[in-house]
């Protein structure tokens, strides 16, 4: 941490008002960490209300080559918020208007700082939602969203926030307003640098307005839960799911060491000798859904399938659902300090993941856990080592290395939805060749020549953290 330079912290008051910058170590503390449960401290936090002083704030950091890291509700899980060279947190929790609900177009214009929950429950008053639908949703920001092109369980037939937005408001590192994209759902007028930012982690412009294309809400819903003897089999059921012309809207699977561990943690009624559990949802037409159903209910009959339920009802809907969202409070309980990753490998290679997972977990005497969003091979990778145990804390990493390794060797990637950030940039290397970086390195100088966004995230150093 280093002490700002009193004039730079006057130019800041100046810009957002003197009660709207923190410099107060006690104040500052909490915009240091996200979920990742990392933390630096930062040696000022800024407020901004509006676009105008964004501009601002980024042209004096600019100007003084203070690092500026963009920040949400601080849940994303890679430490992709970190202040990690201190300097400037630019906090955007209070530019959470909705400028702008069109019904009649399916658009709605957005600040960053509005909770992905709050566009969801907007939309919904005129009979649309957004499909970007993380777990966190009642508490990330549509900002966090786009940082990291998040995404969710219904992404496998609607889309990640890449697919659901039309255009920016942001500005560059220099301090440079630009606008991207479009209001229309289609427009080739230059590059795509919509898609660009989205993803890029606050590392190339800090987002102050975002046009979020809607889609309506489905007339009926249905949920059905298969549970296999294997992982295997599932995983077969999942290519056959996703090879009929009924799209699922969800399609999470649930390994047998999770369905154990939610057996213990929770009051889910499950079936014994479960080795894989798929959670199935389903939506369309009214008129179509029976039809919907017993195509994908047909599809997820195979070998080894021990119970397929469909729900007829909200309770029953609800009892199905209870096992998937049962899982994320028993692992909190059980491996507070666990490693979590959201790999994603092809879908007819889940089952060889989720075999060589076993593996490494025997190897390296750590228990894994795996769950996610099986339609499109976004498997979430739980280690959950104790930090206490002397041997599994000496061998969390090497087994993580092992993990992405095994991964990488299926034709899959490091992440599906959570970003590169601190905690997985010193692995990038291993899936994007030399050129590939360079080009980046050149295109994040473009946007931001002094390189004040968010340093050190997403691009390699020299040592793992």
């Amino acid at each position: 941490m280093t002490e700002l330079p009193r004039r730079f912290t006057e130019q800041l008051k100046a810009a957002v008002g003197a009660e709207n910058v923190l410099t107060d170590p006690a104040d500052r503390w909490p915009y240091g960490y996200d979920n990742s449960r990392k933390h630096n401290q930062p040696d000022a936090v800024v407020f901004a209300a509006r676009a105008e002083q964004v501009v601002e704030i980024v042209r004096l950091c600019n100007a003084s080559n203070i690092p500026l890291v963009a920040h949400g509700r601080g849940t994303g899980t890679t430490g992709g918020s970190i202040p990690l060279h201190a300097g400037v947190v630019l906090s955007l929790e209070r530019m959470d208007r909705i400028i702008d609900m069109d019904p009649a177009n399916r658009v709605m214009r957005v600040e960053p700082g509005v909770l992905n929950q709050t566009v969801q429950d907007k939309a919904a008053e005129h009979g649309f939602f957004w499909p970007p639908d993380p777990t966190s949703a009642a508490f990330c920001t549509v900002g966090g969203n786009l940082a990291l092109n998040a995404a969710g369980p219904h992404a496998v037939k609607y889309g990640s926030t890449r697919e659901n937005v039309l255009g920016l408001r942001a500005v560059t590192g220099n301090g440079d307003e630009i606008h991207t994209g479009v209001y229309t759902t289609k427009g080739v007028v230059g590059y795509d640098l919509t898609r660009l930012i989205i993803g890029s982690e606050g590392t190339l412009a800090v987002v102050t307005e975002a046009t979020l294309k809607l889609t309506p809400l489905p007339q009926a819903r249905r949920t059905l839960q298969a549970v296999y003897r294997s992982v295997r089999e599932a995983a077969r059921a999942v290519s056959r799911i996703m090879a009929q012309p009924a799209i699922p809207a969800a399609l999470e699977f649930i390994d047998a060491a999770a369905i154990e561990m939610i057996r213990d943690h929770s009051e889910a009624e499950l079936p014994r000798g479960a080795g894989a559990m798929l959670m199935i949802e389903v939506d369309g037409p009214e008129s179509g859904m029976e039809e919907t159903v017993a195509a994908v209910s047909r599809a997820a009959t195979c070998d080894g399938l021990i119970a397929l339920t469909a729900a007829a009802t909200p309770e029953e809907e609800k009892a199905l659902w209870a096992t998937r969202k049962a899982l994320s409070p028993a692992l909190r309980t059980i491996a507070p300090n666990k490693l979590n990753e959201d790999v994603v490998v092809p879908v007819s290679r889940i089952a060889d993941l989720v075999d060589g997972l076993e593996t490494l977990s025997r190897e390296y005497g750590i228990p894994i856990v795996n769950f996610g969003h099986a339609g499109n091979g976004n498997i979430h990778v739980n280690l959950l080592y104790d930090t206490q145990d002397p041997a599994q804390e000496k061998n969390a990493l090497p087994c993580l290395s092992r993990v992405f390794d095994l991964v990488l060797q299926l034709g899959g990637t490091l992440s599906g939805e959570h970003g590169i950030g601190l905690m997985k940039r010193d692995y990038i290397t291993r899936f994007l060749d030399p050129a590939t970086l360079d080009l980046m390195r050149r295109i994040k100088q473009q946007f931001d020549p002094k390189g004040i966004l968010n340093p050190g995230k997403v691009f390699p150093s020299d040592s793992i953290i």
